[in-house]
């Protein structure tokens, strides 16, 4: 485990954060902490910054309510930069977005990783720009309705391959319902983070109800 004593601060007594969140990676702020402000952060697990412009320490969600509740700080190789990993209460960046960096500078045809978010956005423009011929464009245009009923399609679809014992098809299947459902959260506003949060609820209680086996004890 890497002191305080141990990382390299600058002359003006600062350390760069990049914060990342925990659940997806993304970058979500570039921020600078002194020894106070990191000291503060670890202490009640929360972001706490120094602000250059004003200067002066600044919590982050003090005003906004836009917590960032800390997972873990890591210092890089030299001890002069930290990435601080976050589960996050809003957006990130004062202007409402859910990153601070959001203006490509530049885009290569790599392709880029496949990702459950990424989807999520790919889906998002389509429903705002309905590209002619697109099968998502589709969906859209057709509602809600035309949307439920293929989720429930290829439900049974998951079912029929599932029952069968054909992985490659479930898996297939499976896809194809995820894609749907994804439609579906597009059309109604539901966003990742909204299923992952029930996720994780969920997880809480799975642990306190095998604790409660497990030690006999009532934590109702």
């Amino acid at each position: 485990m890497v002191m305080i004593d141990e990382l390299k601060f600058d002359r003006h007594g600062l350390i760069p954060a990049v914060v990342t969140d925990a659940e997806s990676g993304k970058v979500l702020t570039l921020a600078y902490m002194n020894r106070e402000s990191l000291e503060i952060s670890m202490k009640e697990g929360r972001t706490c910054f120094w602000s250059r412009s004003r200067q002066e320490l600044w919590r982050k969600g003090e005003t906004s309510g836009n917590v960032q509740h800390i997972v873990d700080i890591t210092a890089d190789c030299d001890r002069d930069a930290l990435v601080v990993r976050v589960n996050k209460e809003g957006p990130a960046c004062h202007l409402g977005t859910d990153s601070c960096f959001n203006d490509k500078v530049f885009q290569s045809e790599q392709p880029a990783p496949f990702s459950v978010e990424g989807l999520y956005q790919l889906l998002q423009g389509r429903k705002e720009t309905l590209p002619e011929g697109s099968y998502t464009t589709y969906l859209f245009q057709k509602g809600i309705d035309k949307i439920l009923k293929k989720v429930g399609e290829e439900s049974t679809e998951v079912i029929i391959a599932g029952k069968a014992g054909d992985k490659p098809e479930t898996v297939y299947e499976i896809a194809d319902l995820m894609y749907h459902v994804m439609v579906l959260m597009v059309e109604m506003g539901i966003s990742v983070e909204d299923v992952t949060a029930e996720l994780a609820s969920r997880h809480v209680i799975d642990h306190k109800v095998k604790q409660e086996r497990a030690t006999g004890v009532s934590l109702a």
